[in-house]
């Protein structure tokens, strides 16, 4: 399978395009270049992207693929809340764009990386792919409109297929210490404590990379029909936890790490989240990791790195400090546009 993917210099980009190489795809790899300085450690070969803006993507580019994997938007809430407008000229418009550009090419299948943060508030029941959405932030208020328009945009001979991830966590070459599991886990590492100044009881569904990846290349083989334009949380339902249970399974990892909670508001998003859909439908699909082995593997590569303080709070693993770093620059205009060539590593 010849497949397009954007995103290959990201967390999951890094993670997911190896292993579609060593299934035998071809690829076409795409990323604009915002987090290569953030490379933390090199341990197998990764494709060269292409450098360019998803915004400049045309269908000359798409042309004979089978298939599109997207996953270049601006991630996360944090910098999502940095410039809202952004966020939803790249995150909204262009993705529907690209899917768009990938229907007149003639792609036959198009997944896209949305995020169980569409549910935003969802209670104290289980919510799953039936249930309404409540997103609380830019970012996961456009992944909501991407679902909508995209699905829209469905034929007969174009097959979109929407991934909801829960929150990943895990090694990456490219790694982020802004997403909880792996910041709580650097925390313990560089400081053998951590101060939370939350309850930890909001509901988080967490989910390794590597089963990401798993899920993309799964939904990438399947058979059409049970793809086309359907929706699946990305996880297991075993796998919601509570902050404060991510907190305890990483300070377990390092003896005599001081654990401690706060008692400020918790953040109100909170959720839990089914994933019977995905399971059912892919038997085969099956996540090897769970939060307290993903502890255990963070811990023994940020001993044989070694992790410092100084690598843990440097900017190209923060998403936010890296789009703050390039704007205090002056590398990237009002729209995120490169003014001067990226950096490559």
């Amino acid at each position: 399978m010849k497949i397009f993917i954007t995103g290959t210099d990201g967390y999951l980009g890094s993670v997911l395009a190896p292993r579609l190489l060593e299934a035998g795809h071809i690829l076409t790899t795409v990323d604009t270049g915002f987090y290569r300085d953030g490379l933390l450690y090199g341990d197998h070969p990764r494709p060269t992207s292409l450098h360019k803006d998803i915004r400049h993507i045309n269908a000359r580019d798409l042309a004979d693929h089978d298939a599109v994997v997207h996953m270049a938007e601006l991630s996360n809430d944090p910098t999502g809340e940095l410039a809202p407008d952004i966020t939803y000229k790249i995150n909204h418009q262009a993705s529907v764009r690209l899917a768009t550009l990938a229907r007149e090419a003639g792609v036959e299948r198009f997944v896209y990386m949305s995020s169980c943060s569409v549910y935003g508030v969802g209670g104290t029941d289980f919510v799953d792919e039936t249930s309404d959405l409540h997103p609380q932030t830019a970012y996961a208020i456009c992944k909501s409109y991407v679902e909508r328009d995209v699905q829209a945009l469905a034929t007969d001979k174009f097959s979109p297929v929407f991934l909801r991830n829960a929150t990943a966590y895990g090694a990456s070459q490219r790694m982020r210490f802004d997403i909880v599991l792996n910041n709580l886990s650097g925390l313990a590492h560089t400081r053998r404590e951590i101060k939370m100044l939350s309850d930890g009881t909001p509901w988080r569904p967490l989910v390794h990379a590597q089963d990401i990846a798993l899920a993309i290349s799964t939904v990438l083989t399947a058979g059409r029909e049970k793809i086309h334009n359907q929706i699946f949380n990305v996880g297991d339902t075993g796998h919601n936890y509570q902050v404060r249970e991510i907190a305890e399974f990483v300070a377990a990892e390092y003896p005599g790490c001081e654990l401690t909670l706060g008692s400020q508001p918790s953040d109100n998003r909170s959720y839990r989240v089914s994933f019977d859909k995905i399971h059912q439908t892919f038997p085969e699909f099956v996540c090897q990791w769970d939060a307290a082995k993903g502890a255990r593997q963070l811990k023994e590569l940020f001993t044989a790195i070694p992790l410092t303080t100084e690598l843990f709070e440097a900017h190209p693993f923060t998403r936010l400090k890296a789009l703050e770093k390039l704007i205090r620059e002056d590398k990237i205009d009002p729209d995120f546009f490169w003014k001067t060539a990226p950096h490559l590593t």
